[in-house]
């Protein structure tokens, strides 16, 4: 089976790309091929068995879902995006990457001889407006940014697409994910990785919101784990909407500090410096926090244990080790 990633040379691309290749099998059938799509050439993994191929270009370019999503192709995870502060600085260019390039890969994927998968990464931020103290799978979605509004309308268009049969596909809402391993993005909760990742690796960071300010966050191996639990789900399972808000934890800055300073000490901990941004904290201040999720849950979707595990995590595996 042929599987495209769009979005392989971002982190959770890169991990999903390393333990596809790995593992070489998906919902019982062999993985034969890999593509890996972002606006920069990935990087390929090391493979047990499955043909690799990195393609670089830009995901609006007409016909390169075409291109892409070829006829041999099993399916498609879809994790490219611009993220929150760069769709809501630059409109066109969010509705372009985060909509319509999600509609020309929808359209790939119809033209098909087979029926395939299709693994749309959402996010949480498509919830907003008057919320209520907890979320849950009732919860109405009423964004108030470009990027959860794009992310609403290409949820929809995929149980759409699901529902007529063209494609078995299914829309993930993800928590923010930390800790993120390189350097900053233009994403507005970027700094929820900063205040972990900076400290850990030596320098000073300035945290732009409150110390109240909190977060539903998942770790990326939680993530990785449950795209590859999406994809096999049988589509009976989904029942009549495909789209689920993955499991996570809520935490404050305060308490991932507190968390920061049990795992790694104080020092890390004073190279954090607050420095209030009005602009992210207006974005910030429009996302849900806390979230009940029993569907996902029955589901089988998993949930990191705790954020002292997070740290850990990406200490072991993603920190950069400053010799």
């Amino acid at each position: 089976m042929h599987i495209v990633i769009t979005g392989a040379a971002g982190f959770i691309g890169k991990k999903l790309a390393a333990r596809l290749a790995r593992d070489c099998k998906i919902d019982g059938q062999t993985i034969t091929k890999l593509t890996l799509f972002d606006i920069v050439e990935p990087e390929a993994p090391l493979s047990n068995g499955p043909d690799i191929l990195t393609v670089a270009g830009d995901i609006t370019d007409a016909g390169i879902a075409a291109r892409l999503v070829g006829d041999d192709c099993g399916g498609v995870f879809h994790l490219a995006a611009i993220v929150s502060a760069g769709a809501e600085e630059d409109f066109d260019l969010g509705m372009a990457v985060n909509l319509e390039a999600n509609r020309s890969l929808l359209e790939a994927c119809r033209a098909l001889p087979n029926v395939p998968k299709y693994v749309f990464a959402s996010s949480v931020a498509g919830f907003g407006g008057n919320m209520p103290a907890i979320l849950d799978d009732e919860t109405e979605r009423t964004p108030q940014t470009s990027y959860g509004t794009q992310k609403v309308i290409g949820e929809l268009l995929v149980t759409d697409y699901s529902r007529k049969g063209f494609l078995q596909g299914c829309s993930l809402r993800l928590p923010t994910v930390v800790v993120r391993p390189g350097k900053p993005n233009k994403a507005a909760s970027t700094w929820a990785s900063s205040i972990i990742r900076e400290p850990l690796q030596g320098d000073e960071v300035i945290c732009p919101v409150r110390t109240s300010q909190a977060m539903f966050l998942s770790s990326p191996e939680i993530i990785v784990e449950n795209m590859i639990k999406a994809w096999e789900m049988p589509a009976e399972s989904w029942g009549m909407v495909p789209s689920i808000t993955l499991p996570g934890l809520t935490l404050t800055v305060e308490e991932m500090l507190a968390a920061l300073e049990r795992v790694a000490g104080k020092e890390p901990v004073n190279k954090v410096k607050f420095v209030p941004d009005a602009h992210i904290q207006k974005i910030c201040d429009g996302w849900p926090t806390t979230f009940e999720t029993p569907r996902a849950e029955s589901l089988g979707f998993s949930k990191d244990n705790d954020y002292d595990q997070i740290i850990r995590q990406f200490m072991e595996n993603d920190m950069v080790k400053n010799s």
